[in-house]
């Protein structure tokens, strides 16, 4: 047990004098009765209330003690410790560009897409995991944590319309590796989703590649959509209406992507497809991780100030029955 305000214990030094001047105060008191001769009473048996007769006394300093304890606030003992677990550094690199709302996979490409990283990032409870989502533009919505909570809140809130439309595969790869290239780990990996062709960014897919190859990362990547047509959004005034678009993914890019950081190239074309995929990319080696460990502190206070109440009832209630004076 730790206290977070331990100084407040000091206060526990006042209980001496406070001792000492009673015990003075009873050896100098002189009897509330006096007589001339106190024989007659020698053999006279003494009542229980002569054995209580400090009872009030000692329960006011224990009720005194127990609530500088609780000014002291006690807590369970919780402390930083740094352990090792088995887990390696990975960023997921999302394409968030409006063609991700098109409904080939239910209820669409983004939700289905949300819906089986948030099942595999449960299933790596001791990974490094990040998330860099990327359209016209490119930008890291969560860096490597252990905190998957954190990270599944940051998921879920994922919507296409943040940043310039488009699909910059390159750009997105390229910020996923610059979160990964200082990692310690022996195992980076970025997982790279898409369904689209690169049509912006100012580094190329392959470039992105290239870097990410020397720098010992490797890139699985997804193309999510069905092979032909599909339901796609297209918006008409202030509406939105779904027509049948093409699906068009660089499946040859990706593969070579893939291939060049000794990754694997993976083809989504449902939602059941998809969270087969990440199944199979969880089947990856582990490393070992240092971390810090926190587990959250419990107040203990409440206990020590319900004894000290307790103290304080039993001390009025003896005053006022059985050890009551007589003025």
């Amino acid at each position: 047990m730790v206290f977070a305000n331990i100084g407040y214990l000091f206060l526990s030094l006042l209980l001496i004098p406070y001792i000492v001047w009673y015990i003075l105060k009873h050896k100098k008191s002189d009897a509330t009765l006096q007589i001339s001769d106190a024989r007659v009473y020698a053999s006279t048996p003494k009542s229980y209330k002569n054995y209580l007769l400090h009872l009030p006394f000692a329960l006011r300093v224990i009720a005194l003690a127990l609530l500088i304890i609780v000014i002291a606030r006690p807590q369970t003992t919780d402390n930083w410790q740094n352990s090792d677990i088995e887990g390696i550094d990975i960023m997921l690199a999302v394409d968030v560009s409006s063609s991700m709302l098109s409904r080939d996979l239910l209820p669409n490409r983004l939700e289905a897409t949300k819906e089986v990283v948030a099942q595999f990032i449960n299933g790596r409870p001791n990974d490094n995991i990040g998330l860099t989502l990327f359209a016209g533009e490119a930008f890291t919505q969560c860096p490597l944590t252990t905190d998957h909570g954190v990270l599944l809140n940051m998921v879920q809130s994922i919507q296409c319309g943040w940043i310039e439309d488009g699909t910059a595969i390159g750009l997105g790869l390229a910020n996923a590796v610059s979160r990964l290239k200082d990692s310690k780990a022996k195992s980076k990996v970025i997982i790279l989703l898409t369904d689209g062709v690169n049509n912006r960014g100012s580094i190329t897919p392959l470039t992105a590649a290239e870097i990410a190859k020397t720098y010992g990362i490797r890139v699985y990547t997804v193309g999510a959509g069905t092979n032909g047509m599909a339901p796609s959004p297209f918006q008409i005034g202030n509406s939105i209406v779904y027509v049948d678009q093409k699906v068009e993914i660089d499946e040859q890019l990706l593969a070579q992507i893939a291939n060049l950081t000794d990754g694997k190239y993976f083809r989504a074309t449902s939602a059941s497809k998809l969270k087969e995929v990440y199944q199979e990319i969880d089947k990856l080696e582990k490393t070992k991780l240092t971390v810090k460990e926190y587990s959250r502190r419990d107040e203990q206070y409440k206990w020590f100030a319900l004894a000290a109440l307790l103290c304080v009832l039993l001390e009025v209630s003896l005053r006022n029955s059985i050890l009551r004076k007589i003025p």
